[in-house]
């Protein structure tokens, strides 16, 4: 009952002007109203009250820039480099904190009370500031829930048994009566059978095609968000069932199958696709999450019908798994790779990912991998960064020309005006998703 009165609110589109601009309206009518002396209780000196809630403002703004400096920049503990427009946002939110401390040292119910609520509405104005820089939720519902998608069977896809092929001759296909207009997409457990990794619950997108009664042999596609994340961000974030959806509408129903495991087993857990103490990340995509693929979905065997895409980490992840096995994947879209697997900094990396080894660690890194394995005949990878990325325009450049060198086929897509955000990811899916499903057979 309770949820259901809040329903509406949950579905409320904060990335809309009819959101922000009153939010952003309100934080600074508060503000100048907490700085205002009028506001306050008499003071014989009120320029100098004014000066001091100024200054703590400033003070506090100054804060925030050295935190983002410090560990956006300095530590990297984001593997992010944050935009002016964040970095902003993120000073008015401690210039509004300033603002609260002293307002509350200051003295006098009103102006405490109106501290207060200056602040809160600033906070929630650099959220929201911040979020749409980043193009992560769209609505109150995304922010908070993880994993929005019902578990359910997955129709005549289930108990296939083995990967069939070919996959399907558009050309000879023809959509059955009663065909969904839209794929569906759900929940759905992939057991650590061999690699006991502790993984959250995968999401699956089923293309119409893939829900009549008699499916066809079908490419597929794994996904891998980046970190921290969920396996969920690739369609809430992402919206790429909209895209593989909107595919299908043009091409009578067919599109890849989408696996989305989970590579990381929390949120703020980076195992770095590979196996290691930090849990055996590499054997669960490679080993139980393709099985299980194999097993409950129909889908073609050859690596021409197997695709990877990801984003941050999950296109590093991408580029680490496609590049040393070439026998399964024939497609790879890495949408701003890391050079190499990172958790914190590379000693990090080296000790807790590779036992301390650094020779180990230089040959997981996708460029050995594809000097080692090359060269690529008929393998595709597509490129994606945003121009403002200026770390992952570096890596994406180099592991492209590195890719060249290995024989493969590349393409490159560059998001104008966005950074290492999900503005960059929609884009690069929206442009870049045909013709990764043209290569992975569906043209």
């Amino acid at each position: 009952m309770f949820h259901d009165l809040l329903r509406p609110l949950f579905h409320i589109a904060v990335v809309a002007p009819s959101v922000l601009v009153p939010v952003d309206v309100i934080a600074v009518l508060l503000t100048v109203a907490a700085l205002l002396p009028a506001f306050g209780r008499r003071s014989r000196h009120p320029v100098r009250g004014l000066v001091w809630r100024l200054g703590a403002m400033a003070v506090g703004a100054v804060l925030g820039l050295v935190a983002v400096w410090w560990f956006g920049d300095v530590q990297d503990l984001y593997g992010v480099s944050f935009t002016p427009i964040t970095r902003m946002w993120v000073a008015l939110a401690f210039g509004g904190v300033g603002l609260l401390v002293v307002t509350v040292v200051q003295g006098g119910w009103l102006r405490r009370v109106l501290g207060v609520l200056a602040a809160v509405a600033v906070a929630l104005a650099a959220v929201l500031g911040v979020n749409v820089d980043f193009g992560a939720y769209r609505t109150i519902e995304q922010a908070v829930t993880t994993d929005p998608y019902p578990s359910g069977p997955l129709g005549h896809e289930t108990g296939v048994g083995r990967a069939s092929s070919p996959v399907v001759d558009p050309a000879t296909w023809r959509a059955p009566a009663g065909m969904p207009r839209r794929g569906k997409v759900l929940s759905v457990d992939i057991p650590s059978t061999v690699s006991h990794f502790h993984a959250r619950p995968a999401v699956v997108y089923l293309p119409p095609a893939a829900l009549t009664e008699r499916p066809p042999t079908l490419p597929v596609l794994i996904s891998l968000a980046g970190q921290p994340g969920q396996p969920s961000d690739m369609f809430q974030a992402g919206r790429l069932g909209a895209v593989m959806d909107a595919f299908a509408e043009a091409h009578h129903g067919l599109a890849p199958i989408v696996v989305a495991p989970d590579q990381l087993g929390a949120p703020d857990r980076n195992p770095m696709c590979v196996d290691s103490s930090l849990g055996r990340s590499a054997t669960y995509i490679m080993t139980d999450t393709t099985n299980w693929i194999r097993q409950h979905l129909r889908v073609g065997a050859s690596p021409s019908a197997w695709g990877i895409v990801g984003f941050s980490q999950g296109a590093t992840c991408a580029m680490q798994f496609s590049t040393a096995h070439p026998g399964v994947f024939g497609t790879t879209f890495a949408i701003s790779s890391e050079l190499a697997p990172l958790n914190g900094s590379v000693q990090h990396s080296i000790q807790y990912g590779f036992g301390g080894s650094a020779s180990r660690y230089a040959a997981a890194a996708p460029r050995a991998i594809m000097r080692a394995h090359g060269p690529y005949p008929g393998h595709l990878t597509v490129f994606a960064y945003g121009s403002d990325d200026a770390p992952y325009v570096a890596s994406s450049t180099a592991l492209r020309a590195a890719a060249n060198a290995a024989g493969m086929q590349t393409r490159l897509f560059v998001s104008e005006g966005s950074a290492h955000d999900w503005n960059t990811v929609r884009y690069a899916l929206r442009v870049g998703m045909p013709g990764v499903i043209a290569h992975l057979g569906l043209r």
